[in-house]
């Protein structure tokens, strides 16, 4: 057998032009103890803090605790299958989680991967799951409302765009629901909500999911989990990943709500894996940067300045307490960063007063300033009338003869209390709000039966969209402010329909 010795030259000269000079440098460690959704890794010296770890069976971990000798990672993802001996691999980059339009409508886990079944998120961009809040000077001061459609709230706590407005109380006294109904009404807003659910029953989750998704709400709407059943480490992260992606929106000009249920699981999972990492527990055994696991979660929503283009990111965190201990550890350090609390408490709610606020705690620190002028103008004095109801009915339950003068506060107090009712899932247009509160306030509703005030407040809402839809819309165009003439016009309508509805009951 011949050699062609032009055609060996030719294959080795082939061979020598397409030869690329690789080496293949990776920082590798290796697992020396793993379990209960951490591990400890030996040979990472270069590794950031942060940083993302591959593991084998694509688990990936996260650089948690910096220490002389080896690196404590959390696991974010199914621990078991990792065994002590198993290489670990530095990525160099930091943990990031895909934004965008694509998110939108979809249920994801905190790392972006789908639970929803509709395949995976095309999303072109990424944002750094951990980054800097806006400083001072990026922010402007928060004047443009965000309406939840529950009167209660925006008539006495309202809350404004780029605001931090805590939800706090007991188990089941209605938590979750405000900011359920808070999404629903940003329907045609323009505002993209996010809604984080940590530590939650999948079956609440569910739930959650599905009245979203009855009211269309879904469709603007992005649900993260970290369920129960969820390794503390997804728990952990889940609220920075959820703001991660409303930031997007809020960097691009645009208005973002989050909703984060709840940050006391969050708490307890990053209690759990600080303990486990041998981290000095203090105050209730949490770690004591507890307070800025919290604090750098929260200041990352805000109102930018127009140079930044005017976005705003509100956030509606969710903190349980037990019994009512509002001066428990995690609860006084949430209402400590943010801008005001809406306290509901359990007898409220047991006597049927839905939402169950308790007006003397609950407060707003935005104030007016993120109301409209026709909701300022109404319910100005109803927090403090309410408040004194309060005090007056526990007066009067001492069973002592009450003058003319109190008995009249008193109806006036439970009309109001009956007008502030609100059902599930029913947010209210604010023009509406402004017109059921300036007749209970104005004591068009005294001659009312207490039994027969939702009955009024929904025949008079039909009706007056019916017979009075020019005043409404009159109302509407000037942004809700209500001169003198808007006013009389809206009083007269409401004696007219009162002499009506008197007459049908």
């Amino acid at each position: 057998m011949k050699f062609k010795a032009d055609e060996i030259a030719s294959v080795i000269q082939k061979e020598i032009e397409q030869f690329e000079s690789r080496v293949d440098v990776r920082e590798v460690g290796r697992v020396i103890e793993v379990g209960d959704g951490i591990a400890q890794v030996y040979g990472l010296s270069g590794v950031m803090s942060g940083e993302m770890l591959q593991f084998p069976h694509d688990v990936i971990g996260l650089a948690f605790n910096l220490e002389e000798n080896s690196v404590g990672v959390i696991l974010l993802g199914d621990y078991l299958q990792i065994q002590e001996g198993d290489e670990v691999r530095a990525t160099g980059k930091l943990l990031r989680t895909p934004v965008g339009e694509a998110v939108l409508g979809r249920v994801l886990d905190p790392l972006g991967n789908p639970l929803d079944g509709k395949g995976p998120v095309n999303a072109s961009e990424f944002r750094l799951v951990e980054t800097p809040a806006p400083g001072v000077s990026d922010r402007q001061p928060v004047r443009e409302a965000l309406q939840t459609g529950i009167k209660a709230i925006d008539a006495m706590t309202p809350i404004g765009r780029g605001q931090r407005e805590l939800i706090i109380g007991d188990r089941k006294t209605g938590k979750t629901q405000i900011g359920v109904d808070t999404i629903i009404n940003q329907k045609g807003k323009g505002v993209k909500c996010f809604y984080v659910a940590i530590g939650q029953k999948d079956s609440t989750v569910a739930g959650v999911i599905e009245t979203l998704r009855q009211h269309d709400a879904m469709d603007y709407t992005t649900v993260i989990v970290a369920g129960a059943s969820s390794p503390a480490p997804l728990q952990y992260i889940a609220p920075y990943a959820g703001t991660a992606m409303a930031e997007y929106f809020m960097y691009n000009g645009q208005h973002a709500l989050i909703v984060y249920d709840d940050l006391s699981k969050q708490a307890v999972a990053y209690r759990q894996l600080s303990l486990l990492m041998r981290r000095p527990p203090g105050r209730e055994a949490y770690p004591g940067d507890v307070f800025y696991c919290h604090s750098r979660l929260l200041e990352r929503s805000a109102k930018l300045s127009d140079d930044l283009g005017g976005g705003s990111l509100t956030s509606l965190p969710i903190v349980e307490t037990q019994e009512g201990e509002v001066s428990a550890y995690i609860p006084t350090n949430v209402i400590s960063i943010t801008d005001g609390q809406i306290y509901l408490q359990p007898d409220l709610f047991f006597r049927g007063q839905r939402p169950a606020m308790n007006v003397g705690i609950s407060v707003s620190r935005v104030g007016g300033s993120a109301q409209i002028p026709a909701m300022k103008q109404v319910a100005g004095g109803l927090r403090l009338d309410l408040a004194a109801f309060r005090e007056l009915e526990a007066f009067a339950q001492l069973g002592s003869d009450l003058d003319a003068a109190t008995q009249q506060r008193l109806d006036r107090g439970y009309r109001m209390n009956e007008l502030l009712i609100q059902g599930v899932c029913q947010p209210l247009d604010v023009i509406d709000q402004v017109l059921v509160i300036h007749a209970g306030v104005k004591g068009y509703l005294d001659s009312i039966p207490v039994s027969l005030i939702r009955v009024w407040e929904k025949e008079f809402l039909t009706w007056f969209h019916d017979r009075k839809q020019p005043l409404w819309d009159r109302v509407k165009a000037l942004t809700g402010k209500m001169g003198e003439e808007e006013t009389d016009l809206i009083e007269a309508a409401i004696v007219e329909f009162n002499e009506f509805f008197t007459k049908a009951h």
